[in-house]
């Protein structure tokens, strides 16, 4: 036992000591849970083919949300001419990340956008994202609280509006003082020069006055 250890009073720690330890028995009962599991699944899937059904897993509806409508228009024409890099393999059928429209929510692409369409309607989708395809009676009550969320919706457009137009009439008139101040410095710089010149043309003209009257002949 090392001085260290010593001091401490425990034993050795070895080379392994960092590894995290696993409970087996835990584990061997969740793996025979999921083995039951799957077995009853298998097992009702079987007897919905039978007959002639299709069988979905149950749905604890009281936990999902009624559906509602979409608040933003599909943009698929934005992908119209667009190149996507993707692993040859990522993709098995419509399972996976491939070529064409792709729903993160279910892990499915679709090659078109019809069938991306047909699948957000569908309740498989609905489902993954948490709606549970009843769309919730509006009352009275909730038809007034949408028609005041619209009404302030419109104002906050247009108080918007008023303050972009506001905004772009300032730096209209901010333009077109700077120009004006331009112009004026312009003008200003003319009559300057030409004052100047006209104020050495006054001295030539003097001096040569002045060599004639003397019988100075230049």
């Amino acid at each position: 036992m090392s001085n260290k250890d010593s001091a401490y009073g425990g034993a050795p720690a070895s080379d392994t000591a960092f590894r995290k330890t696993w409970d087996r028995d835990e584990y061997a009962k969740k793996a025979a849970a999921e083995e039951t599991r799957r077995k009853e699944e298998a097992k009702a899937r079987y007897e919905a083919k039978l007959l002639g059904k299709k069988w979905h897993a149950p749905v604890d509806y009281s936990t999902l949300e009624a559906t509602t409508s979409r608040t933003q228009r599909l943009d698929v024409a934005s992908m119209v001419g667009k190149t996507t890099m993707v692993a040859a393999g990522a993709a098995v059928g419509k399972r996976g990340r491939g070529a064409g429209f792709y729903c993160a929510d279910c892990d499915l692409t679709f090659k078109d956008n019809l069938q991306l369409v047909e699948h957000l309607n569908s309740k498989q989708h609905l489902l993954a994202t948490g709606q549970s395809g009843e769309v919730a009676v509006a009352t009275v009550e909730d038809v007034r609280l949408r028609l005041r969320m619209l009404a302030h919706r419109k104002r906050e457009r247009e108080e918007e509006e008023r303050r972009a137009w506001q905004l772009d009439l300032g730096e209209r008139l901010k333009e077109r003082e700077e120009l004006d101040a331009k112009e004026r410095e312009e003008k200003r710089r003319k009559r300057n020069e030409k004052r100047r010149k006209g104020g050495e043309n006054g001295v030539k003209q003097e001096e040569e006055s002045w060599e004639g009257r003397l019988g100075i002949i230049a």
